[in-house]
């Protein structure tokens, strides 16, 4: 499938998920480039993924999964983690979800906001876990709250300030991807922030795929051997 490439000409952006390591699968390749070209990319994450770990209660998994989501984004240029509180597993779409996604848009400022879909299932047919699509549909809602100041008046008093600067939205793992970001330079620094998460990782056991063969099914072009590409749904907004 040929798609257009993502426009690049911007120096914020804000990628916004559920848990740690949602955005290692494949959008930290895509950050590796950006924070290459000098750009700022900072991540907001609903939970801690404190729930994510069988063999872990979620109080040892929380600081855990934490310190391996700091760690995979230091890896691909990212310095500012933030960890919105919500728990793991029993996130909600509704208000109180796009008004903290909405205070963070208004505090960071980005002109572009990165997401995962909020559709029922991925291009490769698994259902999309239901933290990810409250997250990834109250993210494309409060991309408009942020630049609102009578949807949450309550930003504003505390002193954020409305921000309607955010020109892209892009929706990864969509299946109805319309651009895309050529990370064939970056594949290894998708791998690196992806292994960063190693007690996640071992936890999910031996037959899992491991972080080198999860990039290749994500990234790889099937038509463009050797050719590593994120596939994005871009929504312009000005």
């Amino acid at each position: 499938m040929e798609l257009a490439p993502f426009p690049e000409d911007w120096t914020t952006a804000l990628c916004v998920a559920a848990h740690p390591d949602d955005l290692e699968y494949g959008t930290a390749a895509a950050v590796a480039r950006w924070t290459g070209q000098g750009k700022t990319v900072t991540y907001a994450l609903a939970t801690r993924g404190e729930a994510g770990i069988d063999t872990m209660t979620p109080d040892e998994a929380a600081p855990v999964r934490e310190q391996e989501e700091r760690d995979g984004a230091r890896r691909v240029g990212v310095d500012v983690v933030e960890f919105l509180g919500l728990r793991d597993g029993t996130v909600e779409f509704g208000l109180p979800l796009r008004r903290a996604i909405a205070a963070e848009i208004r505090r960071r400022r980005p002109e572009v906001v990165l997401t995962l879909t909020p559709e029922v299932s991925f291009p490769n047919g698994m259902l999309n876990q239901a933290d990810h699509r409250a997250v990834g549909l109250a993210t494309l809602d409060a991309c408009a709250d942020a630049g609102n100041r009578w949807i949450f008046p309550e930003l504003t008093e505390q002193g954020l300030e409305p921000w309607s600067g955010v020109r892209w939205i892009a929706v990864v793992a969509s299946a109805h991807p319309t651009h895309e970001v050529d990370v064939t330079e970056n594949f290894e620094d998708g791998v690196a922030s992806l292994e960063a998460h190693a007690q996640y990782n071992a936890a999910l056991g031996p037959d899992f795929p491991t972080p080198r063969q999860i990039m290749e099914m994500v990234l790889a072009d099937p038509e463009r051997p050797g050719v590593y590409r994120l596939a994005v749904q871009l929504f312009g907004r000005g």
